[in-house]
């Protein structure tokens, strides 16, 4: 396909485990749309355009070897892939900080405020910037700020929330099959085009009513509590373990006769 031909042409930042499997899988299904994935580090790319991926998830390689060099790309051409794009992933790392308030705890968004800075200097025309990283709530505002504050003139930017709920050996189903996909953004006329458009990308194989539109904030701490919630159901059951070697009972049994119940549900 000619590069006038894309209808649209998606830049994901960091070719790590979400930013790679969930392009790929993008790319699968909008044939029509140009994914490119960027990164600082050439052996990370040079893995990508291999067939000896930086990653494994069940049937990630297949799905990359049916897109690759048509409409999905893995460079370290950074700034020239931002400047032609007209969505940007941010899919950083966010580790916890290992110093200052939060030590131990709290993640650290600075790749994702170099990210911001980065776009805002190369772009010279309006941009969708997308969180997928996981972060803190309120993210969104210190990366609307930096791009605001490095912004070139008449140069405006969306910033939409777009977290993952992916599980360690079965990605590419859960990016395939989502139960649901969240997207986040202002309540303006702007940001809810921003939202359509980023929505219709995911329609193009996901059906509508799992795609769940939000404000900003909401979409962030949505995959916070969803993320807590699984630790305490981890821990309740950890906890029923101890009582069941108490009480001669088996925790498989009790987790499938407690999950069995709509209330509790399946992923007890």
């Amino acid at each position: 396909m000619a590069a006038t031909d894309y209808k649209l042409k998606i830049c994901c930042m960091g070719a790590g485990y979400v930013g790679g499997p969930t392009m790929a899988v993008i790319a699968a299904n909008c044939p029509d749309v140009k994914v490119t994935v960027v990164d600082i580090s050439e052996k990370q790319i040079g893995a990508w355009n291999s067939d000896n991926l930086p990653i494994f998830e069940p049937g990630l390689l297949e799905v990359v070897q049916s897109v690759r060099g048509k409409n999905m790309f893995f460079s370290t051409a950074i700034d020239e892939t931002i400047a032609e794009a007209d969505i940007i992933f941010i899919s950083v790392n966010t580790p916890t900080k290992t110093q200052g308030i939060g030590a131990g705890r709290a993640a650290n968004v600075k790749n994702c405020e170099l990210c911001a800075r980065k776009i805002a200097e190369i772009a010279t025309s309006n941009k969708i910037v997308v969180e997928k990283s996981t972060v803190p709530v309120r993210t969104a505002h210190a990366v609307k700020r930096v791009l605001a504050s490095s912004a070139q003139d008449g140069v405006t930017f969306q910033v939409l929330s777009n977290p993952e709920f992916l599980a360690e050996g079965t990605a590419m189903d859960d990016l395939q099959n989502p139960a649901r996909v969240l997207i986040g953004g202002e309540q303006t006329p702007e940001g809810l085009a921003a939202v359509e458009t980023l929505a219709s990308v995911y329609a193009q194989w996901i059906a509508r009513p799992q795609i769940i539109t939000t404000n900003l904030w909401s979409s962030e701490l949505s995959k916070l509590v969803a993320n807590a919630v699984l630790a305490q159901r981890v821990s309740s059951i950890n906890s029923i373990s101890a009582l069941c070697e108490a009480t001669d009972a088996d925790v498989s049994e009790i987790s499938r006769a407690i999950g069995s119940g709509p209330r509790p549900g399946p992923q007890v």
